[in-house]
C-alpha cells in the first residue's frame, strides 16, 4: 500500500551568513531573555529601593541610566522591566494565536453558516484597532497586568483567525489531504496531522512579529494606567511617571523609549528573517 504525509517541515536555523544587523538583533534578544529570567545577573540593584536625596541625578558613574523623581535606579529599573514586556508580547499573542486557530479551523472547515457567523464576527472586531478593543476589554472586566495580558491578547484573535481560515482553505484542497480522506483517515486524524500543522506554518511566523505589536500596545496601555500597578518596574509605566519631569530629567523619558524600540525592532527583524526564508525555501 502506498504512503502518504503531508509535506511539511519547520526549522528553526540561524543565518548562514554574517549580518551585522540581524546577529545584533539576536544578542540583544538573548540580552532580553537573560534579563527577563535572571535579572539579578545584570543588576544587582533593587528597582524598588528609594532615596530622595539621589532624586533626578543624571546619567553618571554611580548611576549609569540616572535616577528618577524617587532616586531609584533607571537602569535597574529598565532590567527588571523586561519580564512584564516581554510576558505582555509572549502571552497575548499565545492567547490570540490559539483562539485564532480554534475560529480559523472551524470557519474553514465547518459549514457554510459557520463559516459565515464567524467572519462575520470577525469582522466586526477588525473595525476596532487593537488598542481600542482592548480599552473596551479592560473597562468591563477591570485592570491589572493579567487582565491587560487577556485584553492585548483577545484583540489580536481576528488577525490570526482570518490568517488561519485562508490557509485553511488552501492547505483543505490539497492532495495530501484529498488523499488521506480517500484512504479513510478519520477527519479528526485529517485535521491534526494534515490540515492544522500545513496551515498554521506562516501563521506562527508572522506571530513573531506579532509579538512585537502587543508590547506596543501592552506599553500604550501601561501608559495610560492599565499595566502593572506602580511602583512596579514597566517600560510603559515608567514613560507615564517620565513625562512629568521632561524639562528637567529628559532620561526618564528617553530610555524607557529605546528600551521598546530595540526590543520590538529586534523581535521584527528576526521575525521577517524566519519569513524571508520560509518564503524562499517554499519556492
Amino acid at each position: 500500500m502506498s504512503t502518504y504525509a503531508a509535506p511539511w517541515h519547520f526549522t528553526l536555523a540561524l543565518p548562514n551568513t554574517f549580518r551585522p544587523g540581524l546577529s545584533l538583533a539576536w544578542l540583544f534578544v538573548l540580552g532580553l531573555l537573560i534579563a527577563a529570567l535572571v535579572p539579578h545577573w545584570l543588576t544587582s540593584t533593587d528597582p524598588l529601593a528609594a532615596a530622595a536625596r539621589n532624586a533626578y541625578l543624571p546619567p553618571g558613574s554611580s548611576h549609569w541610566l540616572g535616577t528618577d523623581e524617587n532616586g531609584r535606579d533607571v537602569l535597574a529599573r529598565l532590567i527588571h522591566g523586561v519580564r512584564p514586556s516581554l510576558l505582555m508580547g509572549l502571552v497575548s499573542t499565545a492567547i490570540g494565536l490559539g483562539a485564532g486557530i480554534l475560529l480559523g479551523l472551524a470557519a474553514g472547515l465547518g459549514p457554510r453558516l459557520v463559516d459565515g457567523a464567524i467572519m462575520r464576527l470577525i469582522d466586526v472586531l477588525l473595525a476596532f484597532p487593537d488598542l481600542l478593543l482592548a480599552l473596551v476589554i479592560i473597562t468591563f472586566w477591570g485592570q491589572g497586568l493579567w487582565i491587560t495580558l487577556i485584553a492585548v491578547g483577545v484583540a489580536s484573535i481576528p488577525r490570526f483567525a482570518r490568517m488561519v481560515r485562508a490557509q485553511t482553505l488552501v492547505v483543505h484542497d490539497a492532495p495530501y489531504v484529498e488523499a488521506a480522506t480517500t484512504l479513510g483517515r478519520h477527519r479528526a486524524a485529517v485535521v491534526l496531522r494534515h490540515v492544522l500543522p500545513n496551515a498554521i506554518k506562516p501563521i506562527l511566523i508572522l506571530a513573531t512579529i506579532g509579538i512585537g505589536h502587543n508590547i506596543i500596545t501592552g506599553a500604550a496601555l501601561s501608559f495610560l494606567g492599565f499595566g502593572a500597578s506602580p511602583p512596579a518596574p514597566e517600560w510603559g509605566s515608567m514613560l507615564a511617571m517620565g513625562r512629568n519631569y521632561l524639562a528637567n530629567a529628559w532620561w526618564l523619558v528617553a530610555w524607557p523609549s529605546v528600551a521598546i524600540i530595540l526590543t520590538v525592532v529586534s523581535i521584527t527583524a528576526i521575525g521577517r528573517d524566519w519569513l524571508a526564508r520560509s518564503e524562499g525555501k517554499s519556492r
